[in-house]
């Protein structure tokens, strides 16, 4: 049985050794990383999705801003390579989407795979007058409004809005797949 659960200090080393994994050495070099640096993640939005005690997948959503407009920056999302196209990416997807839309968040924004996060409703159009702090392909920089009109005057450079340090809450089980 897989689990998602709150993310804790423990998966920490199994969680960057599986976006080593998936993701390569070079993840650290993305532009979506110089919003992450030396912040924590959103309350409540730090997933790791288990089977027998073993990390097989994550996601977090970071606190982000653009002219005072909030939203939340997802990313990575990572799945044990052996388990990929088995569903779980989709499923951490819909728990982070569900979660941060329970918390009152208005939008998520990613760097990805247009053709993929476009199931979830991501879509370009939202990023229009939006710019990363370092290069991006535009047809992989997306939004979805988990409350509608929530970008609306969101323009400008995305910068980083969430607390400092790496901290992460003691373990809630959300959900078994």
């Amino acid at each position: 049985m897989i689990t998602i659960r709150d993310e804790v200090v423990a998966d920490i080393p199994a969680r960057e050794a599986l976006l080593d994994r998936c993701l390569g050495e070079r993840r650290t070099a993305k532009s979506s990383e110089r919003l992450r640096e030396g912040r924590r993640p959103a309350d409540g939005l730090a997933l790791t999705a288990e089977r027998d005690g073993e990390v097989i997948g994550t996601v977090r959503l970071w606190h982000v801003e653009a002219a005072g407009v909030p939203a939340l920056m997802l990313g990575p999302l990572a799945v044990k390579p052996e388990l990929q196209g088995e569903g779980l990416g989709k499923t951490l997807m819909r728990e982070a989407l569900w979660r941060a839309a329970c918390r009152g968040h208005g939008a998520v924004i990613l760097v990805g795979d247009a053709p993929y996060y476009a199931r979830f409703g991501f879509d370009a159009a939202l990023t229009r007058d939006l710019a990363m702090p370092g290069p991006v392909e535009r047809e992989r920089f997306l939004a979805i409004e988990l409350r509608d009109g929530a970008l609306d005057g969101a323009q400008g450079v995305l910068v980083a809005a969430g607390e400092h340090g790496a901290a992460v809450a003691a373990p809630k089980v959300a959900k078994a797949a």
